[in-house]
């Protein structure tokens, strides 16, 4: 939501989805040689484009991903390091949107932060943060996707992602990173909206909360909506008191950290209780990761 909202400003540009393939490049750099070669350039634009193919077809909304034209603008302009040719991409969209600032939101990212940093020293981060309870729901929709099957596992995997982010931010300026929650620009909008620009150092405008279909509301159908301030809160509805209990039992600090209040006084689960929740998505998660490679 928060990076469609941002597309809307006539400065900055952002793809409609998630490019993944950041830390796979930085990883597997040494393989692709010297990248002032223009094969070499071709040969990193064509593993972008194995890892991320429905990215760069569908959600660049300034340019055409065409591997051999992109390679030979890029060796012509001097991209000739791995960071070169990603900034390359995002600047040349970016051109194409009419725009002179680019962002990309993939979540796992914020695992890597000293990475991003070091490959883009001048980057800003902007960490989003929702209660756990509601992306466990999130989570359970697409449990194939991320292989998270009960409120236990979910609640590990949410501290994980929030807690590294944040560890990960304190190292940083007030100029690089900001730390904001979902629940506060759906109550604040306005407020929380003009706290992001002034952290990017841009003009603050209302039409930044305009909907404009811009790709298939079908994969993200709630981004193409006005902010709907009842988005928060679902689990109390949605999940169970069981659930409620086992997530807060292991994430109840975390929640408190970050301004979320407790239902349940649940202790620490037991050794026992931890193992047959792990074991049971550990199941799981093998048997539809079988099943996926079986329908292929």
């Amino acid at each position: 939501m928060l990076q469609y909202r941002l597309r809307n400003h006539p400065r900055i540009s952002f793809p409609t989805g998630e490019s993944h393939f950041f830390i796979p490049l930085y990883r597997d750099q040494a393989k692709y040689g010297d990248l002032s070669q223009l094969a070499n350039i071709r040969t990193v634009l064509q593993a972008m484009h194995k890892q991320s193919q429905d990215f760069l077809e569908t959600d660049l909304q300034g340019m055409k991903f065409d591997i051999d034209t992109l390679a030979r603008e890029l060796h012509a302009d001097g991209r000739h390091s791995m960071p070169a040719i990603i900034s390359g991409l995002f600047e040349k969209n970016a051109q194409g949107e009419g725009k002179v600032r680019w962002g990309d939101k993939t979540p796992y990212y914020v695992m890597h932060l000293p990475i991003l940093l070091e490959w883009f020293p001048d980057a800003q981060i902007v960490h989003l943060i929702r209660d756990g309870r509601d992306v466990t729901l999130s989570l359970f929709g697409r449990q194939h996707d991320f292989y998270v099957y009960n409120a236990y596992f979910a609640a590990e995997y949410w501290e994980s992602y929030v807690e590294k982010g944040r560890a990960l931010g304190r190292q940083l300026t007030s100029s690089q990173y900001l730390e904001l929650r979902y629940e506060d620009l759906l109550d604040q909008p306005d407020t929380t909206m003009k706290t992001l620009c002034d952290f990017l150092d841009e003009e603050y405008s209302a039409e930044l909360f305009d909907v404009a279909a811009v790709d298939d509301p079908g994969k993200t159908p709630l981004v193409h909506k006005p902010l709907q301030a009842d988005n928060a809160e679902k689990w109390r509805r949605k999940m169970t008191a069981a659930q409620i209990r086992a997530f807060e039992s292991v994430s109840g600090k975390t929640l408190r950290e970050f301004g979320y209040e407790l239902a349940t006084s649940a202790p620490p689960p037991s050794m026992l209780a931890k193992a047959a929740y792990r074991l049971h998505n550990q199941l799981l998660t093998g048997f539809w990761r079988r099943a996926k490679q079986y329908r292929k």
